[in-house]
């Protein structure tokens, strides 16, 4: 029934065009976002009302880079989910992943810069109305192993 319903929706194709969507992880995040195409008006718009993007504070002395406390938690918890599924049908997620990893980052926080990075690919991608494309979507980002 979920799936009848989302499938009439004029964005269902974008929206199931990214690796790690189905229809009800994807029903959810179009739920909570809503589908006005004027709400947000630009990606980190969008971003801050998901609370993905990070609060930095600065003083003269030092740089403190925070998660965002009030936020959407239903959708915060829909795009965590959607960060962690991807891993498996995006290369370039996957790489990303492994990046932040690397650098130490904890494996939630990890998942958070993903979902804060889908969220960016999936407002670009409903202003323009196209699909996912892996290699457009990590072109900026190395995904070959060293």
């Amino acid at each position: 029934m979920v799936g009848e319903h989302f499938g009439r929706h004029r964005d269902a194709e974008v929206y199931l065009s990214l690796p790690g969507l189905g229809v009800i992880l994807a029903s959810r995040i179009l739920g909570e976002f809503g589908d006005d195409p004027d709400r947000y008006a630009d990606a980190k718009s969008r971003k801050n009302y998901a609370g993905t993007s990070p609060i930095t504070k600065a003083s003269g002395t030092k740089k403190v880079v925070l998660a965002r406390y009030a936020r959407n938690r239903r959708l915060g918890d829909a795009l965590q989910q959607w960060a962690f599924c991807s891993l498996r049908g995006s290369p370039g997620a996957k790489a990303y992943y492994r990046q932040l990893r690397d650098r130490k980052i904890g494996h939630e926080a990890a998942l958070r810069q993903l979902a804060n990075r889908f969220v960016g690919i999936l407002h670009g991608c409903l202003k323009t109305h196209t699909l996912y494309d892996e290699n457009t979507a990590w072109a900026h980002h190395s995904t070959t192993a060293a």
